[in-house]
């Protein structure tokens, strides 16, 4: 009899699948245990066949591990939409983020500027070479190892600016978070879930990823800094 599931995630989505985990539980009596690392580590495992029952990450991503047979094609369902906000160490000047060219401003400002290697770092660095500032901000700029939180190097003093999934920041202690990205130059990621083509409790998989798309867990992706997908 199936007694646990095991997914994979990339971090921006660690703290709400623990929640719907928990609430799944309570839900079906079925115990989903969830590793959560930089989502390009977690999809090198899932294309490298170790064995889950289902995989989250950005739908990019999900998208290839189908091409290549490591997810179910058919089985996909979009979860979340996740916005990037901006974080500075506890106590620091807030800084006016209102504005593209306030942003920028920001960034030419700060001595060392952190992102992640995910979808979001991708879409701020091409964002720096179109304001013309990536050759200026090279040395300045530093990317997340895989698994380490944006906010755990602003929180560290590492970086003073840090931009990162808002998910991600809001439950780190030692930074303030500024507010997302403005309109103009947000960068959303739809993060997804796909049932591994690897498990074997297939049933209890699409119960499971059918009860994270519901409207009874709306509430608590919202509380969780993203908007249901």
């Amino acid at each position: 009899m199936t007694s646990e599931l095991r997914l994979i995630s990339s971090m921006a989505t660690r703290q709400l699948l623990a929640e719907l985990a928990t609430l799944y539980d309570r839900r079906s009596g079925l115990r989903v245990s969830i590793e959560s690392v930089g989502g390009v580590d977690a999809a090198r495992r899932v294309q490298a066949g170790e064995a889950f029952d289902a995989v989250v990450l950005a739908s990019d991503a999900i998208e290839r591990l189908t091409e290549a047979g490591r997810i179910v094609r058919g089985s996909r369902v979009d979860l979340v939409r996740s916005g990037v906000a901006l974080a500075v160490p506890a106590g620091a000047p807030r800084l006016a983020i209102g504005t593209e060219d306030e942003v920028r401003q920001a960034v030419l400002a700060a001595r060392h500027v952190g992102y992640s290697t995910g979808p979001s770092g991708v879409q701020l660095a091409r964002l720096f070479e179109r304001w013309g500032i990536a050759e200026t901000t090279k040395d300045r700029i530093v990317v997340a190892p895989a698994g380490v939180p944006v906010a755990k190097l602003v929180a560290d003093g590492r970086v003073d600016l840090g931009f990162q999934q808002l998910s991600e920041l809001l439950h780190q202690p030692g930074i303030d978070i500024l507010g997302s990205l403005p309109a103009p130059i947000q960068i959303v990621t739809t993060f997804s879930a796909g049932l591994a083509a690897a498990s074997a409790q297939r049933d209890a998989v699409r119960d499971l990823l059918a009860f994270m798309v519901s409207p009874v867990v709306e509430q608590a992706k919202r509380d969780q800094g993203m908007e249901p997908a």
